[in-house]
């Protein structure tokens, strides 16, 4: 037998075989949620595709890892910041901002847990994850691999290094900041139920897949998803650049300003609501919020209105790292000498004996945007007087258009 008559026998088998062959079932999808779990090293389904990658030895690896690591930090931090938010918010939002965020919905769903509707955004892009099941042989493992490399900072230190993320989840299989939300999804336990990739033109109305939002578009993610409750929420992403000349131009605040008033959280943020270049969001956030959660790395205390907002500050303030010098504030510390006691760690020195949270809770005299009365209930409430004007050396001048030179981002 020659080779032309050998191909030719080969194609018609090949046909026969097809022809046979039953119909695919709808089983035979790898769905999001199956996708989440096997990424974040728990089981999938027992009918999904995944099922026999989880025999694999590297999987079984990965999944030993990362069960011992979110066992330490629900331990370490977690479980303290849910106790923490559950003494000390009383009347949460439906809505939480978080900005210059990542994919961080861990810490998002552990402060603001009774939230029904997550905005996060920062630079990096939304990304995908494609069919695992259908990835070639050494494929799954590598990209286990670099979802692990990604998130090793934020699961010991409680922030993403961007430079380390955007390295390890720019190549290969994976990419962008959905491999890590299926992973905090996942541990988090929450079972998603839908996601589709989402845009908004620049008069901030949201397009779907198919939709047409024009130029200046913002590009994210909606994941639709419950909790143990069944309760369904929604959780967006979004990338886009906060600073003054991108976000003016943009629908993103437009976006944002439907769903509040909200609850705001902004931790490791690189000190960029200290420059003149972020005062767009920066204000969006105090005219919007009815509570903000920060480390000193948020918003500036001399840009809070002390007739407007309530202060709760909790934690040791030691001023910034040295990766930000120029940003100590004399009227921060003051006012974290009657700080009441925290036993966990959060942002860039996160080491629970020197980090620092506020609690900043805006009264009822002036609500967001129509909010309604705002309660909080911290163990030991204090309202200080207006803080003292900053006496240390002035912030520098603006950092320019973009913050993707930090290492520090999240």
């Amino acid at each position: 037998m020659n080779m032309r008559q050998f191909t030719k026998i080969a194609v018609v088998a090949a046909a026969v075989f097809l022809l046979a062959a039953p119909p695919a079932r709808a089983a035979d999808a790898v769905t999001a949620n199956d996708t989440a779990l096997f990424l974040a090293g728990m089981m999938p389904s027992a009918d999904s595709p995944l099922m026999p990658l989880t025999r694999d030895p590297l999987w079984q690896r990965h999944a030993r890892s990362f069960d011992a690591a979110f066992a330490q930090l629900e331990e370490r931090q977690l479980s303290k910041i849910r106790a923490w938010a559950s003494a000390n918010l009383a009347a949460p939002k439906p809505t939480m901002f978080y900005m210059f965020s990542g994919p961080d919905f861990l810490y998002a769903d552990a402060f603001y847990s009774k939230a029904t509707t997550y905005v996060l955004s920062a630079l990096e892009p939304p990304g995908s994850v494609p069919d695992l099941a259908r990835l070639p042989p050494g494929g799954v493992g590598a990209a286990l691999y670099n979802v692990e490399r990604s998130m090793g900072s934020i699961l010991s230190f409680s922030f993403f290094i961007t430079k380390q993320m955007k390295v390890d989840l720019r190549e290969g299989q994976l990419s962008g900041t959905l491999p890590i939300l299926y992973v905090f999804l996942a541990r988090s336990g929450k079972t998603i139920r839908e996601v589709s990739p989402v845009a908004l033109d620049d008069k901030g109305a949201a397009y779907f897949a198919g939709e047409n939002p024009g130029r200046n578009a913002t590009h994210g993610l909606r994941i639709v998803f419950s909790g143990s409750d069944g309760q369904q929420k929604t959780l967006y992403y979004f990338s886009t650049d906060l600073s003054n000349p991108s976000v003016r131009v943009t629908g993103f605040l437009k976006f944002c300003e439907t769903l509040a008033p909200g609850n705001s959280l902004i931790k490791s943020a690189s000190y960029l609501l200290h420059s003149g270049n972020f005062s767009t969001v920066r204000e969006f956030l105090l005219s919007h919020s009815a509570t903000i959660i920060q480390d000193d790395s948020g918003i500036p205390l001399a840009s809070y209105s002390p007739r407007t907002w309530r202060f709760f500050p909790f934690g040791r303030y030691a001023g910034p790292i040295d990766k930000f010098p120029g940003m100590y504030q004399a009227n921060y510390a003051e006012l974290f000498r009657r700080a009441q006691p925290m036993d966990f760690g959060v942002g860039y020195r996160w080491r629970s004996y020197e980090s620092n949270l506020l609690l900043a809770v805006r009264t009822a005299a002036d609500d967001a945007g129509g909010a309604d009365t705002i309660s909080a209930t911290p163990s030991a409430e204090s309202a200080p007087p207006k803080p003292p004007r900053p006496r240390g050396p002035r912030p520098p001048a603006p950092i320019g258009q973009s913050h993707r030179y930090f290492w520090f981002s999240r």
